[in-house]
């Protein structure tokens, strides 16, 4: 079985400038870390997590019923689909460019996979599992509201709608989008946090009785005490607060990023998320690159040969990205 490529940490020479990653460069938040850094690892979490999933909730709005811990996105990937599965559903719709393991997961379980381009693309004749991942990676853009809603109101019955928002709170332009009452909702806080190497997700299922079903598919203790106090702290106003100022910084060094890759000639394209796809006026060697401590994400695996997907990185990355590439 072919795996999912991702950026970030590999096999290959020491990375010094990453801008294969789509992690907040900023993170992680002070007072989060203290906690992160002082969770008891003496002892076993709540296997139930009663209170993270009662301040969860809290901060949906939701009953805690409808809160589910999960080992990262991709777990809750592998674990949403596997209901999908159990539910009956034989096919899996998946954006395209996207996250390769929505689909490395249908394949897993043997279930049709159909990519599909734009919203207005997607046309199930019968009930089917859809992912959504707002805003979208690679490419950055951004559905909105309108969109989805208008989605969710003419699947057919019996369908999972599921929106990814892991970038949401990476969102530097625009509107939060709304995410209709029937979707489940997977929210990654890792990487607006700096913190991806803390595996912990949660998903928000549309209904208790939803969610049920999925929780008896999760190992016991699906998240260490790390990845409980990351969440735990997530909706704290420090934390927010910490986030919203990140946000002005990111903005800023996402125009001088942008500048200076125009005036190397890349094409890039719009973008409401410090990442964004970025074509080179010639073919660029990420070998080379490698060889001066740089990463970038090639997006072949996303279909797109020639283009790279780019996350912002501070002054000083940029400079050693511009250097390599003027040479």
């Amino acid at each position: 079985m072919t795996l999912a490529i991702h950026g970030g940490t590999d096999d290959g020479p020491p990375i010094a400038h990453d801008f294969s990653s789509n992690a907040n460069p900023l993170g992680p938040p002070p007072a989060l870390w203290q906690a992160v850094l002082g969770a008891d690892r003496r002892r076993y979490p709540d296997p139930a997590y009663t209170a993270l999933r009662q301040r969860l909730a809290a901060a949906h709005d939701v009953e805690p019923e409808r809160i589910l811990p999960t080992s990262g996105g991709a777990e809750a990937i592998r674990r949403l689909t596997l209901v999908a599965r159990q539910a009956g559903l034989n096919r899996v719709f998946v954006p395209q460019p996207g996250f390769g393991d929505y689909a490395a997961a249908a394949a897993a379980l043997n279930l049709a996979i159909s990519p599909y381009v734009g919203l207005q693309d997607l046309k199930p004749q019968g009930p089917a599992l859809v992912w959504i991942c707002e805003p979208r990676n690679p490419s950055g853009g951004s559905a909105g509201s309108a969109a989805l809603q208008q989605l969710a109101g003419r699947l057919p019955a019996g369908s999972l709608l599921a929106v990814d928002t892991a970038y949401a709170p990476l969102r530097l332009e625009g509107e939060a989008t709304r995410i209709p009452e029937r979707c489940w909702q997977l929210h990654c806080p890792n990487k607006a946090l700096g913190l991806t190497g803390i595996r912990a997700a949660y998903l928000v299922a549309p209904s208790a009785a939803e969610a049920a079903g999925a929780a008896a598919l999760a190992a016991s203790w699906v998240i260490a005490s790390e990845g409980e106090a990351m969440l735990r702290h997530w909706h704290d106003a420090a934390t927010q607060d910490w986030l919203s100022d990140s946000r002005l910084q990111l903005r800023d060094w996402a125009a001088t990023q942008r500048s200076a890759l125009a005036a190397l000639g890349w094409h890039q394209q719009a973008s409401c998320t410090p990442f964004w796809l970025a074509k080179p006026p010639a073919p660029v060697s990420g070998a080379l690159l490698r060889e001066r401590g740089i990463k970038l994400r090639d997006a072949s695996s996303f279909g797109l040969p020639g283009w790279f997907r780019i996350a912002t990185l501070p002054p000083a990355s940029q400079d050693a990205l511009m250097e390599a590439l003027a040479r």
